[in-house]
């Protein structure tokens, strides 16, 4: 029986735009920003901020090497941010009727600082939450110092969330995420990038879980 499920956050709670981030960092001086943005999993020294090898700062100075000029703090957190295109009524709605219906809920995403400090500030969900609002615990990447879909993270959420493999489900845009959660006997989902979820969720729970 599922008791606890696990969110990814870009392409399931909130929707991503890809190619809004990709002219960010063009804009800013990366030429060739789309060699080194991904989708699903970041690279160099991208993908170094997301395992939580490099800090903030570190990227910034790295980033600024890559351009050929010094970049702001600020500068990165707006090209980062560009990666969200939308936060779907609909997925926030889901998450609070999955609280109220006794699920634990938890977020596991590869993700970094900057993107981090916009989703834990109020401006989150434009009603003035952060999104540990609607989570009970968050798994972060960069705080967890491993990246999906490297085992060592699942693990880590289920530990956290005192939890079996059996009793939890992953939801992750993902196809090598989703896999590698499969393989440690977790239930997934797998939905395509911002496609609408929450009817494939209802189903996969097998509740009637209605609006309030």
């Amino acid at each position: 029986m599922i008791k606890n499920i696990a969110f990814d956050l870009g392409g399931v709670v909130l929707a991503l735009d890809y190619e809004g981030a990709v002219r960010h960092f063009e804009e800013i001086g990366l030429k060739d920003a789309r060699r080194h943005l991904d989708v699903y999993q970041q690279h160099g020294i991208f993908g170094q901020l997301e395992e939580g090898s490099i800090t903030a700062e570190e990227f910034r100075i790295e980033l600024g090497r890559l351009i050929g000029h010094d970049v702001s703090r600020q500068a990165c957190h707006d090209a980062l941010h560009a990666y969200v295109g939308s936060v779907p009524r609909r997925n926030l709605d889901m998450l609070r009727l999955l609280r109220r219906e006794g699920y634990q809920l938890c977020l596991l995403s590869n993700t970094n600082p900057y993107m981090m400090q916009w989703a834990l500030s109020s401006d989150f969900d434009g009603d003035g939450h952060p999104i540990s609002f609607y989570f009970d615990r968050l798994y972060l990447s960069y705080e967890c110092r491993v990246m999906k879909p490297d085992a060592r993270i699942f693990q880590m959420m289920l530990d956290g969330q005192h939890a079996t493999a059996d009793e939890t489900l992953f939801i992750d845009d993902g196809p090598k995420n989703v896999a590698a959660a499969s393989r440690l006997g977790i239930h997934t989902l797998c939905p395509q990038n911002n496609e609408d979820w929450t009817g494939m969720l209802r189903e996969a729970l097998g509740l009637k879980l209605m609006s309030r």
